[in-house]
C-alpha cells in the first residue's frame, strides 16, 4: 500500500469551498412579500460563510463535507429598520452619546475653558481654526491693559431665551455644577419658571431642566446632601429637587403645608443650627425668607413642614398728616403690621446669627434664638434692600445693596454706614457678592452695567465697568469658585461668563481691609467730635449774643 501525499494551500482550500456555494440572491423587497411564510429555505453554505466571516480559527474541513448540501432554516424578520425613539431609549446608547457629546464640547470650547481653569492653551493640531491665536492675542493685549472683563463664552439655549434669570448657585461639592433659576420679579410679568442645571464640560446644553408652574426666585444647594435643590418660587412655594433624577426631580414642595408663605421667596438657606450629636441625624435645615413678612424654618422629617424663625414687624412707621377715619386707620394698621423681608445673610461663623434686609430699607440683625425681637437694627437705605451679604473674610463686615441706586459697606458695632457708594446711572442695584478670594474686591449689578470694586485701590469708584447690551438688563452676579471669574445673568435668559483680567491685588487683603475700614471709622469720629464742637460753640456764641442784646 502506497502513502500518497497531497499540500493544500489557504488558497487551494478557499478556491473548493467557493466551488460548491449556489449563489440565490434575496431583495428586501422579496422578503417583506414573504411575511406569511413561516419559514425560508436557505442553501447551507451560505450559512457558513456567513458563520465563517463571524468567527475566528474554523477548523479545515474535507472537499466531500464542502460540496455536500443541505437544507436549514431560519426565520424572516419581520422589519429590517429599527424606530430611531427606541434606539434613543437604549440606556447604552444613551450613555454613549452623552460621553461623546462632552468630549466634542471639551475639544471645541477647549481655549476658552482652558482660560477659565487657568491652564495652558493646547494648539489645533488639524490648524483649522484660528480660535486659539485670537484667546492667545486677546489675552495679550489685556495683559498690558489696565483691569478688565473678558467675556469668555455664556450659558444659553432655546429653552431659556427670553428669560429673566432670577438666580445662580454653584452645587457645594461639585464646583462645575451651576444651578440657574428663570422666572420674572413683576407681578404682571408672571409666566411658568424654570430650573436648568449647567455643566462647565457641556456649555450648549444643560444638564437638567425642571419646567415649574412659577417663577424661580430663589435656589440653595445643601452641603450635607448635594444631589438635593432648594427652590423658592413666586406663588410662595418652597420645593426641593434631586438633581439625580433627570426627569422628575421634584421630590416635595410646600403646596399642602397650613404656614406655607404666601408671598414671593426671595432667598433661601441651608443651616446647620439644629444638628443633632448623634451622627446618623445630620440633616441640615431650610430657611426662607419671604415677601410675606415671615422667615421660615423648613424641616424635611415628614415631607417639607415650617415653622417661624422671625415674624419681622415694621420699624420706624412715620405718622401721616392726613386725618384719616377709624376704619382706615383699622385696615391700614392691619394690613402693613409686618414688612416685606427681601434678603438675609446668616453670619460666616456664627450660625445662629443672621442679617435680614427689608422693603422698608432696614436692615435687622437677628438671632435663632428670638423670634420676635432684633439685635440692632441698621437703617439708612431709602428702598428696598435687595441684597445683604456677610464677608467671607472679616466677621464684623457685611455689604448691603438697594432699590436707592446705593451700595454700602458696614461694620456690625456701628448702626450707621461706614462707607457709601452711589451708583451714577441712577439705577436700582439689584445684586452684590463678595469676592472668594480678595478681601477688599466685591462686585455689583444694576440695570445698565456689571461693577467690579477694589477698596484696596479706590473707595469712590469701581476698577471695571462693563455695561449690558442695548435692551437688556443684568439681573445677578456670582463670582466663580477657585478661579478669577465671575457670572452675570441677563433679563434674556444669558449667563455670560467673564474672566477678570489685571486685578493686581496685596498679599494679605484682609490686613488691607480692617486698615481702610479702622482709618474710615476714626475719620468719622473726629469729623462727629468737630461737628459736635463746632455745634456747642456756636450754641455758646448765640447765648452771649442773646444776653448782650437782650440784658
Amino acid at each position: 500500500m502506497e502513502g500518497i501525499c497531497v499540500m493544500a494551500t489557504t488558497w487551494d482550500m478557499y478556491d473548493s469551498f467557493k466551488e460548491g456555494e449556489v449563489h440565490e440572491e434575496f431583495s428586501f423587497e422579496q422578503l417583506h412579500q414573504q411575511k406569511d411564510l413561516s419559514q425560508i429555505m436557505i442553501d447551507k453554505t451560505v450559512l457558513r460563510t456567513l458563520s465563517a466571516l463571524s468567527s475566528i480559527g474554523l477548523e479545515s474541513r474535507s472537499s466531500a463535507s464542502a460540496e455536500s448540501e443541505s437544507v436549514v432554516t431560519i426565520q424572516a424578520p419581520d422589519e429590517f429598520e429599527h424606530d430611531p425613539e427606541e434606539l434613543l431609549k437604549n440606556e447604552k446608547l444613551k450613555q454613549d452619546l452623552f460621553i461623546m457629546e462632552r468630549v466634542i464640547m471639551e475639544n471645541i470650547f477647549q481655549p476658552k475653558l482652558a482660560a477659565y481653569r487657568q491652564l495652558p492653551i493646547l494648539p489645533d493640531p488639524d490648524g483649522t481654526t484660528n480660535a486659539e491665536e485670537e484667546v492667545v492675542e486677546s489675552l495679550m493685549l489685556l495683559d498690558i491693559m489696565s483691569p478688565k472683563l473678558h467675556p469668555l463664552w455664556s450659558f444659553t439655549c432655546n429653552l431659556t431665551k427670553g428669560r429673566n434669570v432670577s438666580c445662580m448657585v454653584w452645587n457645594k461639592h461639585n464646583v462645575d455644577l451651576l444651578a440657574v433659576g428663570y422666572g420674572q420679579f413683576g407681578y404682571k410679568e408672571q409666566r411658568g419658571g424654570l430650573i436648568c442645571c449647567w455643566s462647565l464640560k457641556n456649555p450648549m446644553w444643560p444638564e437638567r431642566i425642571y419646567y415649574c408652574d412659577s417663577g424661580v426666585t430663589a435656589l440653595e444647594f445643601s452641603a450635607d446632601s448635594p444631589n438635593l435643590l432648594a427652590a423658592g418660587h413666586y406663588d410662595g412655594t418652597v420645593a426641593i429637587y434631586n438633581i439625580r433624577n433627570p426627569e422628575n426631580g421634584l421630590v416635595l414642595d410646600s403646596s399642602n403645608d397650613v404656614n406655607k408663605h404666601i408671598g414671593p421667596v426671595w432667598q433661601l438657606k441651608w443651616t446647620e443650627q439644629d444638628r443633632n450629636s448623634k451622627e446618623n441625624e445630620k440633616e441640615g435645615t431650610l430657611i426662607s425668607i419671604a415677601a410675606d413678612g415671615r422667615i421660615a424654618k423648613w424641616t424635611l422629617a415628614k415631607g417639607l413642614e415650617s415653622s417661624d424663625l422671625m415674624r419681622i414687624k415694621r420699624t420706624g412707621m412715620q405718622t401721616s398728616k392726613k386725618v384719616t377715619s377709624d376704619k382706615e386707620k383699622k385696615s391700614e394698621a392691619s394690613i402693613s403690621r409686618q414688612a416685606p423681608g427681601m434678603c438675609f445673610s446668616f453670619h460666616p461663623r456664627e450660625a445662629s446669627i443672621y442679617l435680614a434686609g427689608t422693603e422698608e430699607g432696614y436692615i435687622h440683625k437677628c438671632s435663632c434664638s428670638y423670634n420676635e425681637q432684633f439685635l440692632e437694627t441698621y437703617g439708612i437705605h431709602k428702598g428696598p434692600v435687595y441684597k445683604v451679604a456677610w464677608s467671607p473674610f472679616s466677621m464684623d463686615i457685611f455689604l448691603s445693596c438697594s432699590a436707592d441706586w446705593s451700595i454700602h459697606v458696614w461694620n456690625q458695632e456701628v448702626l450707621r454706614p461706614v462707607l457709601r457708594f452711589s451708583s451714577t446711572v441712577t439705577k436700582a442695584v439689584h445684586d452684590i457678592m463678595w469676592s472668594p478670594n480678595i478681601a477688599t474686591v466685591f462686585g455689583a449689578v444694576n440695570e445698565d452695567r456689571v461693577e467690579v470694586w477694589d477698596l484696596a485701590v479706590s473707595t469712590l469708584d469701581p476698577v471695571i465697568i462693563c455695561p449690558a447690551n442695548e435692551g437688556l438688563s443684568f439681573t445677578t452676579i456670582l463670582f466663580a469658585k477657585n478661579t478669577d471669574c465671575i457670572l452675570v445673568g441677563d433679563s434674556n435668559g444669558e449667563i455670560i461668563i467673564y474672566q477678570i483680567h489685571n486685578m493686581i491685588h496685596e498679599e494679605d487683603s484682609l490686613l488691607v481691609l480692617d486698615g481702610i475700614i479702622a482709618a474710615t471709622l476714626t475719620s468719622q469720629i473726629v469729623s462727629d467730635s468737630y461737628k459736635d464742637s463746632s455745634e456747642d460753640q456756636t450754641a455758646t456764641a448765640t447765648t452771649n449774643i442773646c444776653e448782650t442784646v437782650l440784658p
